[in-house]
C-alpha cells in the first residue's frame, strides 16, 4: 500500500502547492519569491506545473494583482488544511505538541473587535509570543480563503458555504444611557417613552439604510418603536463613545457593555423589555482538524465570551 501510493504520488506537488500559498499570502508573486528565497521565474514555473498537473487554471494574474479563480478557490479551499496538518505533525513530531506559532489572520466583526477583542489581544499575544497576528476589520465576511484568512469572528448567522461554523454564542440588545443623561431628561420605563428621548441612530454600512426601529419582546408581546434623534452614526465605536458623552440612547449588544454596566459607566433601560438577539461564529475553511494556532484564538474568544 505504501509503494502504491508512493508511485502515485509526486513530492514536487507539496512544494508548487507551497508556492500557491506563498502567492495568495503575499498577494502577489515577487512577494512570494522574496518569502521562499525563490526567483519570480522560478514562482511562475512553479505555478505552471501546478497547473498543468491538475489541468485548470488556478490564478488570474495581470500587471496589478493576482486572485484566485473559482477552480483555485476550491481546490485551495481543499488543500490548505493539508498544509496546516503537515505543519502541525512536524511540530507535534518535534515534540511541542503545544506549540502554537506562525502567521495567523483573522476577519473580525467591528463591533466585537472594538468592544470585546482590542481590550484583551495583549493578553493573547503574552500567552502566545510565537504568534504574528493580523486582525482585519470587514463589514463583510468576503471569501476567506482567497482573501488570505485563517478565520472569522462574526456576528450574525452565518452564510451557506463550505466553511465551518462554530456557534460562540447568542447575546441580545440592550437599551442604555449614560447616568448623566439620565439625570437631566428623566429614565423611560416603557419603550413607547423613547419618542421622546434623544436616541443615536445607528447606518447599516452595508446598504446605507438608517435602522431606526427598534423590537422588544416582553413574554409572548413584541412591539416596534421608531425612535428619532439628531445624531447617526455607523460604527460602535462612536456609538458608545457618544453614548457615554451623554449625547443619547443607545442600543447595544450586550456582550460588549456589561463591565461598563458593572462599573456604573453606563445603566440598563427597560431590562424586563428584550431586545433582537445575535449570533457569534467562528468561521474557518473546511477542515477534520484546524491548525493549533487557529484553535488557540477560538479558545481565547471562548474565553471572552463565557458570559454573555
Amino acid at each position: 500500500m505504501i509503494k502504491g501510493f508512493l508511485v502515485a504520488f509526486d513530492g514536487r506537488v507539496i512544494s508548487n502547492i507551497g508556492v500557491l500559498a506563498a502567492i495568495i499570502e503575499g498577494g502577489s508573486f515577487s512577494r512570494a519569491a522574496e518569502a521562499l528565497g525563490l526567483s519570480p521565474s522560478g514562482v511562475s514555473r512553479a505555478v505552471a506545473r501546478l497547473e498543468n498537473r491538475v489541468g485548470v487554471r488556478l490564478l488570474n494574474r495581470n500587471t496589478r494583482s493576482v486572485t484566485l479563480t473559482d477552480e483555485g478557490r476550491r481546490f485551495f479551499e481543499h488543500v490548505s488544511p493539508l498544509l496546516d496538518g503537515i505543519e502541525n505533525a512536524v511540530i507535534q513530531t518535534a515534540g511541542t505538541a503545544q506549540a502554537v506559532r506562525g502567521r495567523l489572520r483573522v476577519n473580525v466583526d467591528a463591533y466585537f473587535s472594538r468592544m470585546m477583542l482590542a481590550p484583551q489581544i495583549a493578553r493573547f499575544m503574552t500567552l502566545h509570543p510565537d504568534i504574528a497576528l493580523e486582525l482585519v476589520v470587514k463589514d463583510q465576511l468576503g471569501d476567506l480563503v482567497s482573501e488570505g484568512f485563517d478565520l472569522a469572528i462574526r456576528f450574525g448567522t452565518p452564510p451557506d458555504s463550505t466553511l465551518i461554523a462554530r456557534k460562540l454564542l447568542d447575546t441580545h440588545t440592550m437599551t442604555v444611557a449614560a447616568p448623566a443623561y439620565l439625570k437631566k431628561h428623566g429614565t423611560p420605563t416603557h419603550p413607547d417613552q423613547l419618542a421622546n428621548h434623544a436616541c443615536i441612530l445607528v447606518r447599516n454600512s452595508l446598504n446605507g439604510q438608517l435602522l431606526q426601529s427598534w423590537r422588544y419582546q416582553r413574554q409572548r408581546k413584541t412591539i416596534s418603536v421608531d425612535v428619532h434623534g439628531r445624531l447617526v452614526v455607523n460604527e460602535a465605536g462612536t456609538l458608545l463613545g457618544a453614548c457615554l458623552a451623554a449625547a443619547g440612547i443607545a442600543r447595544m449588544k450586550a456582550i460588549g457593555v456589561r463591565d461598563l454596566l458593572a462599573s456604573g459607566a453606563l445603566v440598563e433601560l427597560l431590562d424586563d423589555w428584550h431586545g433582537e438577539r445575535f449570533p457569534l461564529y467562528a468561521l474557518y475553511p473546511s477542515r477534520h482538524l484546524p491548525a493549533a494556532k487557529v484553535r488557540a484564538f477560538i479558545d481565547f474568544t471562548m474565553g471572552l465570551v463565557k458570559t454573555p
